[in-house]
C-alpha cells in the first residue's frame, strides 16, 4: 500500500500563484508514476500533470500546460504541482495519485491505484 497526503490548497486571486505537494510513504517502491488530477463540482475528474519517477518524463494536458509545472523529489518522495496564472475555472478538490504501471503517463482515473485526500483550490476572481 502507498499513502498520499497532499498540501498546499488554498483560496487565491486570479492571477496568483500556488503550490501544491504530495509525500507518498509506504511502499512507494511499488508506484512508477504520480499524477495530478482535480475534480470539480458537477464534473468528472480530468488528469492535469503526471511524472515518472525514474527519469522524470512529465505529461500535461492542454488546460494547464505553460501554466502548471510538476516536478518530483525522489529523496522526499514528494511530488510538487506549481501552479501560475491561475484562473477562476481551476477552482476544484486537486488530488494526487499513485499508479503501478505506466505505459504512456496519460492515463484515465482508474488507472491509478492510490490516491490522496484531496486539497481544495479556490481561485476567486
Amino acid at each position: 500500500q502507498v499513502q498520499l497526503v497532499e498540501s498546499g490548497g488554498g483560496l487565491v486571486q486570479a492571477g496568483g500563484s500556488l503550490r501544491l505537494s504530495c509525500t507518498a510513504s509506504g511502499r512507494t517502491r511499488s508506484s512508477v508514476a504520480m499524477g495530478w488530477f482535480r475534480q470539480a463540482p458537477g464534473k468528472e475528474r480530468e488528469l492535469l500533470a503526471a511524472i515518472r519517477w525514474s527519469g522524470g518524463s512529465t505529461y500535461y494536458a492542454d488546460s494547464v500546460e505553460g501554466r502548471f509545472t510538476i516536478s518530483r523529489d525522489n529523496a522526499k518522495s514528494t511530488v510538487h504541482l506549481q501552479m501560475n496564472s491561475l484562473k477562476p475555472e481551476d477552482t476544484a478538490v486537486y488530488y494526487c495519485a499513485a499508479r503501478r504501471e505506466a505505459t504512456l503517463l496519460r492515463g484515465r482515473p482508474d488507472e491509478y491505484d492510490y490516491w490522496g485526500q484531496g486539497t481544495q483550490v479556490t481561485v476567486s476572481s
